[in-house]
């Protein structure tokens, strides 16, 4: 009996030998791109959580706190979505390293919301030459949508800086027609698209551009900048800057008793940070900044009884433990990871990094319960900006007031 069943065995491993695996067998290895497994995808990111600008590591909280939302409720075709964000201080060769140690050792499936301009530009060229999708680039440099033809597999998410500058030189042509405009830029991708978009939008208006100041990202403060501007009769005052040097504007100005309509970019627009350029409610020059924003803020007012703020601070207190739910870069994050489960759920039951792409490349949604009533989520040919359009708002008596309706520009 037992030489019967051995036979019967070495007989059926003949068979199999032959005939190869069953086709369902055959299509999920086949379909299996690195980072999917039966039960879970294995997405990575990068984001600084040390260093000076370890506050931005918000936005790498805020989606994997979503991601394990998502995850306890079944995840994506009854996958786990596992998010291994590391630690790059925000200096790009770490980027290099961490993005290559996730690629080619942890074998990730796809580079998701990674944080920075000069930290993903770092490994572009590298994702796209492994076909590796880098998706929703924290960053609002222009470079993600307008090179989407020489960077198929990389793609932003938030509006363009130049988009938003050119936002804020409209609203000054049509609010303010007189405006003399002093420009504090950072000399990088985010100082220099929102000059542009500035410049653009004001051109041909009363309103001008009186005076530019540049600094680097290197430098230790904005102080002396800051007081040349001011001796140029501006009325305005746009920083173009970075979060520690939007700071060192607010507080500089408000020594030189100068009291301008201050525009703040969004990328420094977090409350936490005004609440650090507020100098504790001695700072009179933040009072009535502007600023652009696309996401719900915490700390508006209006979105107190919001529903998906409800949520959001439900999936905040069980996911992201202590972490300040103020801070509208959780906001951010979470509304990043919401289309990132969008596009992997579009991408079927087997996913693959091309598939993803392909859907990432074709978005239409307006259903995100984090951005901004009305705005869409879309991309599709020749267009590689997914969110185009934002609201302004005010900053008044410690928090953040949208008003007025949407504005769109196409990066």
């Amino acid at each position: 009996m037992h030489r019967k069943l051995a036979f019967a065995c070495i007989a059926l491993a003949a068979v199999i030998a032959v005939l190869g695996p069953s086709a369902s067998a055959r299509e999920r290895a086949r379909a299996a791109d690195p980072g999917v497994t039966p039960t879970q995808i294995l997405l990575g990111g990068t984001a600084p959580f040390t260093g000076t600008t370890s506050g931005d590591a918000a936005v790498a909280r805020g989606a994997d706190a979503y991601f394990r939302f998502v995850n306890a409720r079944g995840g994506v075709h009854g996958r786990r979505i596992v998010y291994r964000s590391v630690d790059d201080a925000a200096n790009p060769a770490e980027t290099a390293l961490a993005t290559r140690r996730l690629v080619e050792q942890d074998r990730v499936f796809a580079i998701v919301n990674p944080l920075g301009t000069e930290q993903s530009l770092a490994v572009r060229d590298y994702l796209n030459q492994q076909r590796v999708p880098q998706l929703f680039v924290a960053s609002g440099a222009t470079t993600w949508g307008r090179d989407r033809a020489r960077y198929p597999w990389t793609i932003g998410y938030q509006p363009s800086y130049e988009a938003e500058g050119r936002i804020y030189g409209t609203y000054l042509a049509r609010t303010r027609p007189g405006a003399r405009v002093a420009v504090l830029v950072e000399n990088d991708d985010l100082g220099k698209d929102l000059l542009a978009g500035l410049k653009r939008s004001v051109s041909g208006s009363a309103a001008r551009i009186v005076a530019t100041q540049t600094y680097d990202v290197s430098a230790l403060d904005v102080q002396a900048q800051v007081a040349r501007l001011r001796s140029s009769g501006a009325d305005v005052l746009a920083l173009f800057a970075s979060p520690q040097f939007a700071v060192h504007a607010y507080v500089a100005a408000n020594r030189l008793g100068w009291r301008p309509l201050v525009i703040t970019s969004s990328a420094s627009s977090a409350s936490t940070v005004m609440a650090l350029a507020s100098e504790g409610g001695r700072n009179r020059t933040i009072t009535g900044s502007i600023s652009a924003t696309f996401v719900k803020d915490p700390t508006d007012p209006r979105w107190v009884k919001d529903p998906a703020m409800a949520q959001y601070r439900s999936i905040m207190a069980r996911y992201a433990q202590g972490a300040n739910v103020k801070d509208v870069r959780h906001v951010y994050g979470m509304a990043v990871a919401y289309t990132t489960v969008e596009v992997l759920k579009a991408a079927g039951s087997t996913p693959t990094r091309a598939g993803v792409m392909a859907k990432a490349r074709s978005l239409t949604s307006a259903s995100n319960p984090f951005l901004l009533p009305g705005i869409r989520v879309e991309t599709g040919e020749g267009d590689g900006f997914p969110v185009e359009q934002a609201a302004l708002q005010r900053w008044s008596k410690g928090s953040w007031k949208s008003f007025g309706g949407l504005w769109g520009s196409r990066g």
